[in-house]
Formats: structure tokens, C-alpha cells, sequence
């Protein structure tokens, strides 16, 4: 029998006091098909919180880094070298707008073969209020650019996702703010890797969002995002690449 996955959640959080522990806690209450913990281990980066962010997600049983300099991407980052040897990433927002339990169906398609699954909000149920106007617009925005340069069709930028260890070091990300997830899903598709959508549930944050909170968070995300898919089709054609199609993700229907 070949062994189980080694699996890692990976949450950037910056003052979530009010969801952090549930997060936690809710990753730690999932299982594999055996019975057996889902994760290996919940890496948290308290990304220069000014509330009680890091202690209470290592109360919550989740190992902990610091970074003091703001940015989604950094965040994440320094959440993956915290982490250590792990077969497969799980990234997941500390602000309680995901459904813990639903992890498994990303994990699924992993074992299925995939090398980059996306958690697709557009095709889950979303709670009222829990995607504003500008993520709406901006994840429909950004997917019709990547559709339209690399003929991918994509339906989210939903940060919650699962990778391979192996595919997430193929990428080499670098982005250090909000153009992470574009950055990776455009990556994935240059390199013709095997990419996967599950729907999945989206409830209302617990706090301010950082982001969509504030109109220097929208216009930064924006900027950020846009600005990721210029660089990656400009960094291609400096390289002289052709511009190649691959097979569109699957979406899974509800289960």
C-alpha cells in the first residue's frame, strides 16, 4: 500500500483574531477516506499582526512564523518554509470564509493526478455579502485575460487550493502582494501542468477584510493582479514563447 500523503496547510493571516482558532482547529478536525488526520501539519504566518493573531493559532496547535513585512504572497511563503518536507500544499484564508471539511475534495483530485487543484467560489454556493462587487468583477476580469492569452478557462482566483510540492517549486513563485494566485495559475498553464476545479463554499469573513475592505485594499489587489498578467504574458514573449493552448480545468459538481 503505498503511504499517505504528506499533507500541509499553509493560512497568511494578518490580524484574524476573531477566525483564527476555528480555522485551526476545523483543519485539525479533518480527515482522510482512512480516519486519519488529514494534515500533517497547519502552518500559520502571522504577517506583522497587531492583534492576537500568532498566539492563538499556536494555542490552536498550528507552528507559527512571523513577517513583519506586508504582503499575501510573502506570507505565504514564509507559511511554506515553516512547514518542512510535505508532499502537498493546502492554502487556506484565515478569515473563516472556507469551509475546512471541503479540503478533502481538493485532496481527491491530487490523488487523482492533478497538479494544481482551485477551490472555484463561482461554482460553489457563496453566502450573501460573502464576495463583494470587486472580487466578482475582478476574478471575472482576470480569468477572461488568462482565457484570452493562453486559452485556459479558469472560473475563480479562489485562494483556497491544493499543489504539489514538486509543481509548486516548478513554478518558482515570486510575487510578494496580491498577484500570488494569478501568478500561480498562470504559471501552471505556461507550463502545461495538469489543473483542476472543485466548487466550493464561501461564507462571510469574521472581521474587516483587509482587501475588499478598503478602497486601497481593492485598487491594490486590482494593480496587483492585472499587473501579474501583464508581467507573465510580457516575460513570455521576451523569452520568445509561443502562446499554446492546453486543456481547460474540470469542474466537479457539488457533492
Amino acid at each position: 500500500m503505498d503511504a499517505p500523503l504528506r499533507i500541509g496547510a499553509v493560512l497568511p493571516a494578518r490580524d484574524e483574531a476573531l477566525a483564527i482558532t476555528g480555522v485551526v482547529e476545523g483543519l485539525a478536525r479533518c480527515r482522510d477516506a482512512a480516519g486519519r488526520p488529514l494534515f500533517s501539519a497547519i502552518a500559520v504566518c502571522d504577517n506583522g499582526s497587531s492583534d492576537d493573531t500568532g498566539a492563538l493559532a499556536r494555542r490552536a496547535g498550528a507552528i507559527v512564523v512571523r513577517e513583519e513585512q506586508a504582503g499575501y504572497g510573502i506570507a505565504c511563503q514564509r507559511a511554506v518554509q515553516a512547514l518542512g518536507e510535505v508532499d502537498v500544499l493546502v492554502f487556506v484564508d484565515a478569515d473563516g470564509s472556507v469551509v475546512e471539511a471541503q479540503a478533502r475534495a481538493l485532496i481527491a483530485e491530487i490523488e487523482a493526478g492533478a497538479d494544481l487543484v482551485i477551490g472555484s467560489r463561482t461554482l460553489g454556493h457563496a453566502e450573501t455579502g460573502a464576495l463583494t462587487l470587486p472580487q466578482r468583477f475582478g476574478n471575472r476580469l482576470a480569468v477572461a485575460l488568462i482565457r484570452g492569452i493562453w486559452g485556459v478557462r479558469y472560473t475563480d482566483l479562489g485562494p483556497f487550493r491544493a499543489i504539489r510540492m514538486d509543481a509548486y517549486r516548478r513554478l518558482a513563485m515570486r510575487d510578494v502582494a496580491f498577484g500570488w494566485t494569478v501568478e500561480m495559475q498562470v504559471k501552471a498553464a505556461q507550463r502545461r501542468m495538469a489543473v483542476r476545479e472543485v466548487a466550493v463554499d464561501t461564507r462571510v469573513r469574521l472581521g474587516r477584510s483587509k482587501i475588499s475592505g478598503t478602497v486601497r485594499g481593492v485598487i491594490g489587489a486590482g494593480v496587483g493582479i492585472l499587473g501579474m498578467v501583464a508581467r507573465c504574458w510580457w516575460e513570455e514573449r521576451r523569452a520568445g514563447s509561443t502562446l499554446t493552448t492546453v486543456k481547460a480545468p474540470r469542474a466537479l459538481p457539488r457533492g
